[in-house]
C-alpha cells in the first residue's frame, strides 16, 4: 500500500480545537479518518517549527490521499502538505528506465 508523508499546520481555530479535544483525541480522529479510507497511520508526531503534526500514513491510492487532504483542508482548521513516499525498490526501478532529456538551454 502506498505511503504518504503528511505535514500539518493548525490555524488558530485548529489550535483551539486541539486544546478542547487533546492531542490524543486528535490523533484518534485522524486514525479513524484514515481507517475509513482503507488505510492506517504508521506514525503520528507533534512537532515544533513550521509543522504542528508530522505523520506517515498508508493509503490505498492517490485518490484516497487527495480525499484526505481535501476534506481536512476544507475544515479550515488545518493546512496539510501530502508527499508520496517511494520505496527503495521503486527508486531502483525508476533508475533502470532509460530516457532522453534535454535540459533547458543545453544543445
Amino acid at each position: 500500500m502506498p505511503k504518504y508523508l503528511i505535514q500539518a499546520t493548525y490555524t488558530s481555530g485548529g489550535i483551539e480545537g486541539l486544546i478542547k479535544d487533546s492531542a490524543a483525541g486528535r490523533r484518534a480522529d485522524v486514525q479513524a479518518a484514515v481507517k475509513m479510507l482503507g488505510g492506517s497511520v504508521e506514525a503520528f508526531y507533534y512537532a515544533f517549527g513550521d509543522d504542528d503534526v508530522v505523520s506517515i500514513v498508508d493509503l490505498p491510492s492517490n485518490i484516497s490521499a487527495a480525499a484526505l487532504s481535501l476534506t481536512t483542508t476544507s475544515s479550515g482548521a488545518v493546512r496539510i502538505r501530502t508527499t508520496p513516499l517511494l520505496t527503495i525498490e521503486e527508486v531502483d526501478q525508476a533508475l533502470e528506465v532509460k530516457m532522453q532529456y534535454r535540459a533547458p538551454g543545453k544543445e
